[in-house]
């Protein structure tokens, strides 16, 4: 919708439309003429109401050059229309933001006391959210899985082989519990920054001609069987045992 009527705004805040720069400004200056006549002064103060402490002087102007350049205007007639729905997003996306901050909260102090927290969130890429849907989807249940082949299994992420007369071939799972599938590959991806193992063996898998989302499944997979053993020994993740 701001690309539509206030491509400044996109320029003041990029990506980061549901960050509290955004939402605090956009709330008070939901149209383009809104946005120019603001002050330095009232967008510290609406910063600091939104939560901002540091570089509060240095991102203002930042946010004042940009919203004062020069840009692309709208037809006058449908300004009011769109600032209208510009106010009334705002107002979703920060209670949407304010009530995710909670259930985060809620989740954190649930999941912090199961006895296996702190074995999920020593494994690279899995924190609180993560490491609570992988453990979650899962299941506690020490011997719910036979060996670590059975989990890999289970999370979709161990390919299929298909052989026939001289022809193989390594497909992807598609029957598989998808909510674990995707926290998973989301480990898998935080974990290439996380983990110099996890970039080795990733990197190793492209060379080999994997594409990318095929050496993210390789590499999930890798993780799961790494997890299994941490569980089964009662041990945190160790990078060079990994």
């Amino acid at each position: 919708m701001l690309r539509e009527f206030y491509p400044a705004a996109l320029v003041a805040f990029g990506e980061d439309l549901a960050g509290r720069d955004a939402l605090a400004v956009l709330a008070i200056a939901p149209i383009p003429e809104q946005g120019k006549a603001l002050s330095r002064t009232r967008i510290e103060a609406a910063l600091r109401h939104g939560g901002r402490q540091r570089n509060l002087a240095s991102t203002a102007q930042r946010i004042l050059s940009a919203l004062r350049s020069e840009q692309l205007a709208a037809r006058p007639g449908v300004v009011g229309a769109y600032g209208a729905s510009v106010r009334a997003l705002v107002a979703v996306i920060t209670e949407l933001v304010r009530q995710t901050a909670v259930l985060e909260a809620e989740v954190g102090a649930s999941f912090g006391r199961h006895p296996d927290a702190e074995i999920y969130l020593s494994q690279p890429g899995l924190g609180t959210v993560l490491g609570a849907r992988v453990l979650a989807e899962f299941g506690d249940d020490p011997h719910r899985y036979a060996d670590t082949r059975a989990r890999k299994n289970y999370s979709g992420m161990s390919p299929i082989t298909r052989a026939s007369g001289t022809k193989r071939v390594v497909l992807a799972r598609h029957t598989r519990n998808r909510r674990l599938a995707d926290a998973l590959y989301h480990q898998a991806f935080t974990a290439l920054n996380a983990s110099p193992g996890a970039r080795g063996y990733y990197d190793r898998q492209r060379a080999r001609g994997a594409t990318h989302h095929q050496a993210l499944r390789a590499l999930s997979n890798r993780l799961v069987g790494i997890l299994h053993g941490c569980l089964r020994h009662h041990q945190t993740y160790d990078e060079t045992t990994a």
